[in-house]
């Protein structure tokens, strides 16, 4: 299983970015897939999570990111998306794309495969 991001970067407050993870060896349309993301000098442990999408299409958000992030994904691709809008310094963290053995209603622990990350940076 591999999971590669692209897209973070260095915006300013307000800006928008779009992040991608192409997946390899799990189906996206089978499994909970979620974006993920760790704050600056905090550990791994302390990652948060900020949108997951179920094989049912159920999705959740973080309360801190509702009405400015949308996770969507592609089957077709095996890809997901992290569409970010309005973005704040307090967005700034590296986001990982995950995926679970299970389809419906995974928990944090219950994330598997990661990749490596992509920073985003937001400046005010």
């Amino acid at each position: 299983v591999q999971l590669v991001e692209s897209g973070g970067g260095s915006v300013q407050s307000g800006r928008s970015l779009r992040l991608a993870c192409v997946v390899s060896g799990i189906s996206v349309s089978s499994n909970c897939m979620g974006w993920f993301r760790q704050p600056p000098g905090s550990e791994p442990l302390e990652r948060q999570g900020v949108a997951t999408i179920d094989a049912d299409g159920t999705l959740k958000y973080a309360e801190s990111v509702k009405g400015r992030f949308i996770i969507e994904r592609d089957n077709a691709k095996n890809t997901i998306y992290l569409q970010m809008d309005m973005l704040k310094p307090d967005d700034t963290a590296m986001y990982y794309c995950a995926a679970s053995k299970f389809g419906l209603g995974a928990r944090l622990h219950e994330y598997t495969y990661w990749g490596q990350g992509t920073q985003v940076t937001v400046s005010s």
